[in-house]
């Protein structure tokens, strides 16, 4: 490897995918990335296949050059009765290549809690919303880490990480990207990552009970999209048609959920949920939003001493909750759930969707899908919030010792009102396509708390 070329003699040979009989190199540029390789095999020697004594064995992905100047990926695994050696190999090139491919849940957010980043400027990840999500979360406990910060305290002053985060979007939404850069498409999410492009945006922190259960970056969803995720988590197998199947029995079960919400407007920005003009490259409500809600906070003092009556409370059924940081928008849903939310201002649009009709649901979800107003219905609230709590009606089940925040007198108000006399089912929260169990939970937002490879989406000409 130092000399920039993988150059092994396998003891018995390098198996039936090496391009050489006995020997096989490869140049280090050229590598994708290496991994353990299942060393309980046969393997070619000598013209003749045997059954190595305690083997042990790695396969290095690369590239393969095809006709027309084309590259195809190709892998080639190498063999060893030599451990100690195989794992020296392994690590020197890990070492080297600075890449990671993951092979179970949560390894990202794991390696970057783990790894030095002294001498890095950013993170490039392949991958959906999913992978993006490990490593937005191991990137802002490492740093609250490094910082002493405790995540857990819910009016905690969150400190952003000086890395972006570019992603090269392979998953089946890709919302993030889709809403950061209005495309999926990799080879222009290649070369924001190229050219350095540089985007603040902020993360809502989810709690219960002072405990710190996710962040979130796009969508917060009770109920329906609660109910949608949670079963096709169980459809695993269906591939993305899952979202399809689950979306249509979701549908058609049509729950709806008891609770209360209370909430924080933001008053120290300029945007409106209903506003014509979405988030743009360059945003100017973005950049005001962060100077007034400095401000504000200087003013103000510590962030847990907000005023009572700021607070807004709603009582009722509904068939979803929705909390968006993002418009969420995507290949099927072009505007997104909430068009006009912006990236960067310190807020997120809180989304209510009342009990009502199918058909009038109905009315409502295929507003995502074309150009009409989608809160344009007497069943369907939207506010511009900083922080808001979410209590199911089921508190017989729930732990509600929730700090109130100075809010005491909220949880009564709701008790005693008519219309939320009857029990009521509980659902889960969607955390950007992860499940939430347990109903009860506080949100708050952190602006601009992180950086991406994009710029935003531009406007066209």
């Amino acid at each position: 490897p130092a000399r920039g070329l993988l150059r092994w003699w396998p003891s018995p040979g390098p198996g039936p995918d090496a391009p050489g009989a006995d020997a096989c190199s490869v140049p280090v540029s050229e590598i994708i990335t290496v991994e353990e390789a299942d060393a309980h095999k046969k393997c070619h020697a000598s013209g003749q296949w045997q059954k190595m004594g305690q083997p042990c064995a790695f396969t290095v992905h690369c590239v393969k050059r095809a006709r027309r100047h084309r590259w195809k990926w190709a892998q080639v695994t190498f063999w060893s009765t030599d451990e100690q050696l195989c794992h020296l190999w392994l690590q020197t090139l890990r070492e080297l290549l600075e890449r990671l491919m993951t092979e179970r849940a949560n390894q990202a957010k794991e390696t970057l809690c783990e790894v030095s980043m002294d001498k890095y400027d950013g993170i490039v990840c392949v991958g959906g919303d999913g992978m993006f999500s490990e490593v937005l979360h191991g990137l802002i406990e490492r740093t609250q880490r490094s910082a002493g910060v405790d995540q857990n305290q819910f009016c905690a002053k969150l400190v952003p990480s000086p890395l972006r985060i570019g992603i090269i979007p392979a998953g089946s939404t890709d919302c993030v990207c889709y809403s950061t850069v209005g495309t999926n498409d990799a080879e222009t999410s290649a070369l924001h990552i190229v050219v350095g492009d540089s985007l603040s945006m902020d993360v809502s922190s989810v709690h219960h009970n002072n405990v710190l259960l996710r962040y979130s970056v796009s969508l917060l969803g009770y109920g329906f999209y609660g109910d949608l995720i949670e079963d096709s988590e169980k459809k695993r197998w269906m591939g993305p048609a899952r979202y399809d199947f689950s979306g249509l029995k979701t549908f058609l079960s049509h729950h709806c959920y008891e609770g209360t919400v209370s909430f924080l407007p933001a008053q120290h920005t300029t945007g409106s949920p209903r506003d014509p003009k979405p988030c743009r490259s360059g945003c100017l409500v973005c950049r005001q939003s962060r100077q007034q809600l400095e401000q504000e906070q200087a003013l103000r003092g510590p962030p847990d001493s907000e005023k009572v009556e700021e607070w807004h409370v709603i009582c009722g059924k509904f068939l979803a909750i929705n909390a968006t940081n993002m418009s969420c928008a995507c290949p099927r849903s072009p505007r997104g759930l909430s068009p006009a939310a912006h990236l960067g201002d310190g807020t997120f649009d809180l989304i209510l969707i009342r009990k009502c009709s199918r058909f009038n649901f109905l009315r409502f979800l295929l507003r995502h899908t074309n150009q009409y107003d989608q809160f344009d219905f007497s069943f369907v609230e939207v506010y511009r919030v900083k922080k808001f709590q979410f209590t199911s009606k089921s508190l017989d089940e729930e732990d509600h010792t929730l700090k109130d925040r100075g809010k005491q007198g909220l949880g009564q108000m709701c008790c005693d009102n008519p219309a939320s006399c009857c029990s009521a089912p509980r659902s889960s929260w969607n955390c950007d396509g992860e499940i939430l169990h347990g109903s009860a939970i506080e949100v708050r937002v952190h602006c601009q708390l992180i950086q991406l490879f994009a710029r935003g989406i531009e406007e066209t000409s």
